[in-house]
């Protein structure tokens, strides 16, 4: 290809990798205890007929919201990193629920966990990888020297129309990573790609209480077109295959899409067992492989690989490869691990849940 001025243009190298490596200093989970059966969503709409895509999903109760998550997030990173929270240089919180429609979540966050008023503070918005957006926009900021730390959350308190098929898994919750220099990291980002597309696939206007989606639209030209896309373009600029990563974690809309991908792009059932959660607490939208993650991190070995590709619908991917170290040994017990918040479940019935997410409209 030759450019309109006669010179050929330079090959791009669309692999993303700061000058100064960075990685996860600490990171953390919440989960509410609120858990929403599969089979009591379809009773009260199907009769119990047609079964359910996940066991059950996780339920934020009346007094939690994504700014309560994010703090309990937030806490138990900062626990796992040591650090003090006016180190922090930014915090950055990714979703699709703030509860204010103008007020930013993230300035509560940062006053909550002691890091302001020197801080850059903003709210991220990419349906489901609003999340990992931040997480890239962090490793940006670290490996550039412009901050030592930064904070990127991912939660949610999933929105679904009463009857509808996201219903069964729409759910609350999520995760945050502390991102600072890799000599103190539990895990060092190697590289990143992102893939994205205007692929219409899940909307909500401003005024609209519940998302619309394309139903069965929704999985070949978005989630695995952009799932498949990031996945495979980073692993080939990485010069890797399945077989040189441990663990692997994927956007979980449901239980199936993560593992159909994850089978296209080579990995076993293995490979992705720890980080997949969607049977056991739901979609929990922005937090969702970041989440997997956290579970990851709680079991992975000192020099594990790891591969993440999340996934937002509109359309959009962002996928990281990363390597355990040694740091992790001696920093995963400094606070709940994910595997306790999913364990620490009360199973609610239908009416209760409509009460908590304030399902009964004036």
């Amino acid at each position: 290809m030759v450019s309109m001025n006669g010179v050929n243009p330079s090959p791009v190298n669309y692999l993303m990798r700061p000058d100064r490596r960075v990685g996860i200093v600490g990171y953390g989970a919440y989960v509410p205890r609120f858990r929403l059966p599969g089979t009591e969503v379809a009773r009260v709409w199907t009769g119990g007929l047609g079964g359910a895509p996940v066991t059950e999903k996780a339920v934020a109760g009346p007094d939690e919201d994504v700014t309560t998550m994010s703090i309990e997030a937030a806490r138990n990173a900062l626990a796992r990193a040591g650090i003090d929270p006016k180190a922090l240089r930014a915090v950055w919180i990714g979703s699709e629920s703030h509860p204010y429609a103008v007020k930013p979540t993230s300035t509560i966050v940062a006053e909550s966990i002691g890091a302001s008023p020197n801080i850059q503070a903003a709210d991220w918005e990419f349906a489901c990888k609003a999340g990992t957006e931040a997480i890239q926009a962090s490793i940006g900021i670290v490996g550039s020297g412009m901050g030592q730390y930064t904070l990127s959350i991912g939660m949610d308190t999933a929105q679904s129309r009463p009857g509808d098929a996201l219903e069964y898994t729409a759910a609350s919750g999520g995760a945050g990573f502390i991102i600072g220099p890799a000599d103190e990291s539990v895990a060092v980002y190697q590289g990143s790609y992102s893939f994205v597309t205007d692929t219409p696939d899940f909307w909500r206007r401003a005024d609209e209480s519940y998302p619309s989606h394309g139903e069965r639209f929704t999985g070949e030209p978005a989630y695995f077109n952009h799932v498949l896309s990031a996945g495979s373009k980073l692993m080939e600029m990485m010069g890797t295959t399945a077989d040189d990563y441990q663990h692997a974690v994927f956007h979980q809309p449901n239980v199936k899409f993560p593992q159909r991908a994850a089978g296209q792009l080579g990995f076993k059932d293995e490979q992705i067992r720890s980080g997949l959660l969607a049977d056991r607490i739901g979609n929990v939208y922005s937090g969702s492989c970041m989440i997997g993650l956290t579970a990851i991190l709680d079991a992975a070995q000192p020099g594990d690989r790891i591969l993440m590709v999340s996934y937002g619908s509109g359309a959009g991917s962002d996928a990281f490869d990363l390597v355990v170290t040694e740091r992790i040994l001696a920093t995963r017990d400094r606070a709940p691990k994910t595997a306790d918040y999913i364990a620490r479940r009360t199973v609610i019935d239908y009416a209760t849940y409509a009460r908590f997410r304030g399902l009964l409209k004036d």
